[in-house]
């Protein structure tokens, strides 16, 4: 009797135990399950660049592994990513099937653009990765060193021309920065936008433009060819097998990295918000994810949404600041 008894107690308990984990049960297997078909991601990009790139990544994992099915790309180009922003943010609430790709370019063309719309109608999903910035100088530049730059900053800051990326966007804030910490005028910062890093390239070695900023992508294949000198990088690491300091060690305190991301809809449910966060997670931890990303020279920047929206907003002041310190946001 007092045998029946205790496997009575013990049944009695592994039901209890089982009606109360059924709840989180249940949601880890929504969690697990494929997403909603189909899922749409929006690059806020022509085809090519940075955006889009990550865009066609994410699509890739999440298509081979089953993750989701059927994933496809939209390209929304324009106004640094802020007329994709508008057009997903107007188009997607309650919507748990569609994906923003972004980015610090994005922070900054939200200010300097006036965006009617910004990251704040959007829902944080994840931080992907983080592309290092590399400053450049033609091979016969007079610069042979960031310091040197550094010090033509300071004399005359309009005097440096520098390339790169579009207005506002992280090669702009990186010059900003620089400029800034190296004791010159960054409202004088001389910097000319251009479409892609081949522009820039070709005004570079026209004699044109002194100073470059891109990816370190973009330019090594120059640098190697020795037709660019790499006098920095702005990743708080240098680049693993790459022989160029960072901007911290050239001496001054500035570290940048253009990280990437990926935004949800408004007004997402918790069910919908985390089906999003946990698909995306086992992406970017596939070794299918990880593949890619040391093919494409990215670095591992992964936060998960919570984490990512804390971030988010600490950079979008930082961001704020630099781009005040540039004259481009008052």
């Amino acid at each position: 009797m007092p045998r029946l008894v205790e496997l009575a107690r013990r049944r009695t308990l592994v039901l209890a135990l089982a009606a109360l984990g059924m709840g989180s049960v249940s949601a880890f297997a929504v969690a697990q399950a494929p997403l909603p078909l189909p899922l749409k991601i929006t690059a806020p990009a022509g085809p090519g660049g940075g955006w889009d790139s990550a865009a066609r990544s994410l699509q890739q994992v999440l298509n081979t592994t089953g993750i989701a099915r059927n994933v496809q790309v939209v390209n929304v180009p324009g106004a640094g990513g802020t007329v994709g922003l508008a057009q997903f943010a107007n188009n997607t609430k309650g919507d748990g099937n569609q994906l923003l790709v972004m980015g610090i370019t994005m922070v900054g063309a939200v200010l300097t653009n006036q965006a009617p719309v910004g990251l704040d109608a959007v829902t944080p999903i994840a931080r992907l990765t983080g592309d290092p910035l590399v400053v450049v100088v033609p091979a016969n530049s007079p610069y042979k060193t960031l310091a040197d730059l550094a010090a033509a900053l300071k004399a005359d800051t309009a005097k440096v021309v520098w390339a790169g990326g579009s207005a506002g966007g992280a090669d702009h804030i990186l010059a900003g920065l620089i400029a800034k910490a190296a004791g010159g005028d960054a409202a004088k910062l001389n910097y000319v936008p251009f479409s892609g890093g081949g522009e820039a390239l070709a005004e570079m070695l026209g004699g044109r433009v002194a100073a470059g900023v891109s990816g370190y992508n973009e330019f090594e294949s120059q640098i190697k060819a020795g037709k660019l000198r790499a006098l920095a990088v702005s990743t708080p690491k240098r680049i693993e097998g790459v022989n160029v300091p960072t901007v911290r060690e050239a001496g001054l305190d500035v570290e940048l990295t253009n990280w990437r991301g990926v935004m949800g809809g408004p007004g997402l449910n918790e069910g919908q918000k985390a089906a999003l966060v946990s698909a995306v997670e086992r992406a970017v931890k596939s070794p299918e994810w990880e593949k890619i990303r040391k093919a494409r020279g990215w670095d591992d920047a992964y936060l998960p949404a919570d984490e990512f929206a804390a971030f988010l907003k600490s950079d979008q002041a930082r961001v704020k600041g630099a781009l005040t310190s540039i004259g481009l946001v008052k």
